[in-house]
């Protein structure tokens, strides 16, 4: 496996996700922002934090299918949430936590970031992900 994980002591504890990915290979994969949208380009959970994250995960983990890649191979996830506010935790983590074993992703999460914005592009966006890999 390319990716190796860790949370070194002395930084933050019980957090939901490593602190330090470390990867060797030679293919860089970089997703960029994906939204809750189904192929058609049809909104998925309009108004709902929770579904809008894990769909954003399913093309995520499309993204990265179709380049021969899987969530085990991601050293980063950047998450860009509209209009954030500390009691939107736990509608996030429940959209992340009810996709873990459908799309195997490791837990804790890759090294992650989660940025408040005014808006996404469209007024229906509620979150936008993404990703950065390293594969053999």
């Amino acid at each position: 496996m390319p990716v190796t994980r860790i949370s070194p002591d002395g930084l933050q504890p019980n957090t939901p996700y490593h602190h330090v990915a470390v990867a060797t290979g030679s293919r860089h994969i970089h997703v960029s922002g994906q939204i809750a949208r189904l192929a058609d380009g049809s909104p998925v959970a309009p108004g709902d934090l929770a579904g809008q994250v894990a769909q954003t995960l399913r093309n995520t983990g499309r993204a990265l299918a179709g380049v021969d890649a899987s969530f085990d191979d991601v050293v980063r996830l950047t998450f860009y949430v509209t209009e954030w506010a500390p009691e939107k935790i736990g509608p996030f983590m429940a959209g992340i936590e009810s996709v873990v074993e459908e799309l195997g992703l490791p837990w804790p999460l890759p090294p992650a970031s989660l940025i408040g914005v005014d808006h996404l592009f469209e007024p229906d966006v509620l979150v936008e992900l993404e990703a950065t890999a390293i594969v053999q």
